[in-house]
């Protein structure tokens, strides 16, 4: 279903770019959103250029499972 409504998070429609069962990302121009479920939370980030995607994604996902190892 998000591939072809998109992802929308604060009033701004993000093109789904792809996900898994924890993670999702999406992007809109220069902007991206990479976000990822814990066991207790949502950690949702909005980066823009000169913030590459990889970058993003690493820094999102090192949170997440370090929050899922604190038992969040």
């Amino acid at each position: 279903m998000l591939t072809s409504g998109g992802v929308t998070l604060a009033g701004q429609r993000y093109i789904y770019l792809s996900g898994t069962d924890r993670v999702i990302r999406a992007k809109l121009g220069k902007t991206g959103v990479h976000c990822m479920k814990t066991q207790q939370a949502v950690i949702v980030s909005i980066y823009e250029e000169p913030v590459q995607p990889q970058q993003a994604a690493s820094i999102v996902e090192k949170l997440g499972d370090y929050l899922i190892t604190c038992g969040y």
